[in-house]
């Protein structure tokens, strides 16, 4: 078979090196894929977003399936595009991946369908909106509408900040035409997990649970990023909270979406926050989180083309998924400065006998050599029977690894030990 995968990060190439252990894969494009990938898949640069070119790309080459993995395509309907031309794929149409596309749309969806999410308003008008915040709580959280690369989500300490952060959105277009709407939320307490699935609009699969480590500096300090490394499972998603999900928030989205004509096929996350009150829903992401994907993926025993397949074909109840009882750390190695400026085009140095481990995020082909080129360059992912082995692991797999100026956190999995010893 020969596939595509569209996008470039860690966690395409977590897919692209799962995906190869089918032995009737024969090729994998990446579009656009990166440098750090080349021995995994053949990348072709075209770009996630045109949607045209990757079209004709893979009806040109005769591709059997495809797999789009970000979200910037998925919203603009990459899925229906090709599904047009007769190309099966993993992902959700257009008219489903708004559950992420939209958070008006997915808070709207889970107060029409008695799904647990916190208290919220919407707004489309700036004064509206400030006028609110004079007697909302605060702490509160400020969402913009629509994508915004995983940044557009302020959590306001104060109301000088809410205030600022509303302002920023709607008036200074912080975030372009993402900032239109705005959601303003009560703000929750309680462990964090997110929780990866599989669904062909009917079955919902769990996958292994994670805790993502948002914050750039150790201790949870410093701005957010797109996640600084990851663990799994996470110890805070007991059986029984999971059966809570399953029962009150993962079979009732899955449902929701199909009566709202919307059926959701693909990986549906589930960003949960463990409250007082009982699990309550974040966020919806209608793909792989990253760097989630690093360490669920390397848990899978099932051959995820297979998996992936059920999901597009509606068989998913007949297909077995399961999961090692191990655990995985991914400790994310950026350059010095992210999420703020950067350098870029420094040599990276990854040892062979450690490449199976390493999930290349930004990194280019310059003149035959490996060399950085974004702000997180690479997730180093251990898997070992214990979370203090695997954690020892990847940070082991970490000083094999070089580039100038590279940084990493040295706390990941920290508070999962925590939880662990209570």
């Amino acid at each position: 078979m020969k596939l595509l995968v569209v996008g470039g990060g860690g966690r395409e190439h977590a897919i692209i090196k799962k995906l190869k252990e089918n032995p009737s894969v024969e090729q994998i494009f990446a579009l656009p894929g990166n440098g750090g990938m080349a021995a995994d898949a053949t990348c072709v640069p075209i770009g996630a977003k045109d949607i045209p070119a990757i079209v004709d790309f893979a009806v040109a080459e005769g591709i059997d399936y495809a797999v789009v993995a970000p979200d910037d395509p998925l919203v603009l309907g990459c899925v229906d595009a090709l599904e047009e031309k007769g190309i099966p794929c993993f992902g959700p149409r257009s008219n489903a991946a708004i559950i992420e596309g939209s958070k008006v749309f997915s808070k709207n969806l889970m107060k029409k369908y008695g799904i647990p999410t916190a208290a919220y308003e919407v707004f489309d008008e700036l004064d509206a909106a400030l006028s609110y915040l004079d007697t909302a709580p605060i702490p509160t959280v400020i969402k913009a509408d629509g994508l915004a690369l995983g940044k557009g989500v302020i959590i306001a300490q104060t109301l000088e900040e809410a205030k600022a952060a509303v302002v920023s959105m709607m008036q200074d277009k912080a975030f372009g035409a993402s900032g239109d709407h705005i959601v303003i939320e009560e703000f929750l307490t309680g462990p964090e997990v997110s929780v990866l699935s599989f669904t062909d609009g009917e079955t919902v699969v769990p996958m292994i649970s994670s805790m993502d480590h948002k914050r750039a500096g150790d201790n949870d300090t410093g701005l957010n990023t797109g996640g600084m490394g990851t663990i799994a499972p996470n110890p805070y998603y007991t059986a029984d909270i999971a059966k809570v999900c399953m029962d009150t928030i993962f079979l009732p989205t899955i449902r929701a979406m199909k009566a709202e004509g919307r059926p959701f096929k693909g990986c549906l996350y589930f960003g949960l926050m463990l409250t007082p009150n009982g699990p309550k829903v974040i966020e919806y992401n209608c793909r792989f989180g990253d760097p989630e994907t690093q360490v669920v993926l390397p848990l899978l025993t099932s051959d995820l083309l297979t998996v992936m397949q059920a999901t597009t074909n509606g068989t998913l109840a007949d297909t077995e998924v399961h999961f090692s009882d191990k655990h995985a750390c991914c400790v994310i190695m950026a350059s010095a400065g992210y999420p703020g400026s950067y350098d870029k085009g420094l040599p990276l140095t990854i040892p062979a006998e450690i490449a199976n481990s390493v999930y290349v995020a930004g990194a280019a082909i310059q003149d035959g050599a490996l060399v950085t080129n974004g702000g997180r360059v690479l997730g180093a992912t251990a898997v070992a029977d214990s979370l203090p082995a695997a954690i020892a692991a990847a940070y082991g797999l970490v000083e094999q690894i070089h580039f100038d100026n590279a940084y990493y956190r040295h706390d990941i999995g920290a508070r999962a030990l925590q939880a662990q010893e209570v």
